[in-house]
């Protein structure tokens, strides 16, 4: 399965008549968050894929405007073709906004998925916004990762985690993809393909 990630930025290319996710190479849209309802719902209008989404720390706009023709995610395991994708998103809290968890707040909402976890029997991907706390995550406060995350990807080994929120053109070096435990953890800035 061809899976196009997404996130934080709108790529040039992807408003390009002729990038293949308008024709039928791409599989699977994957949002992790921050881009415009917009641009999102112009992805959708020209894709065969389905576009799903999490929430980044900047998305309040969805409340009132989301994205059309989208499929959100949050707090739940969505099944495609087989695949099942939890989607976790939000930053740390470090202001006010809707989409800002402190580290408790995000624990409790991995707790409240545990029927949906053991139903499922896991997950492949685990769709989030913000990066595991020590991989890809940042040492200001704004840009720590969640230490849910981590115990996760060791308790169900799922194939990828896929996130957005540290930028690649930050400066801190942040690779596009590692790999942590069984897991390959794609920071998805801008956009990225994944075979799955």
């Amino acid at each position: 399965m061809n899976i196009l990630t997404i996130a934080d930025v709108e790529s040039p290319a992807l408003w390009d008549p002729s990038h293949p996710y308008r024709r039928k190479d791409v599989d699977l849209i994957l949002s992790c968050g921050d881009l415009a309802p917009d641009y999102l719902s112009f992805i959708a209008t020209y894709s065969h894929a389905p576009v799903l989404y999490v929430h980044g720390n900047h998305d309040d706009v969805y409340q009132s405007r989301p994205p059309l023709g989208c499929i959100c995610v949050e707090d739940q395991i969505y099944c495609y073709r087989g695949i099942r994708i939890l989607g976790l998103g939000g930053s740390i809290r470090y202001k006010q906004g809707k989409h800002q968890y402190t580290q408790s707040e995000m624990n409790r909402r991995v707790r409240r998925l545990w029927f949906s976890l053991w139903r499922h029997g896991g997950f492949d991907i685990l769709l989030t916004h913000s990066p595991a706390h020590g991989i890809h995550d940042g040492p200001d406060l704004p840009h720590q990762g969640f230490r849910v995350f981590p115990s996760l990807l060791t308790r169900y080994t799922p194939a990828y985690m896929i996130h957005g929120h540290t930028h690649l053109n930050y400066g801190m070096q942040f690779p596009r993809q590692c790999q942590f435990v069984q897991t390959t953890i794609v920071n998805a800035y801008e956009c990225y393909n994944i075979n799955l």
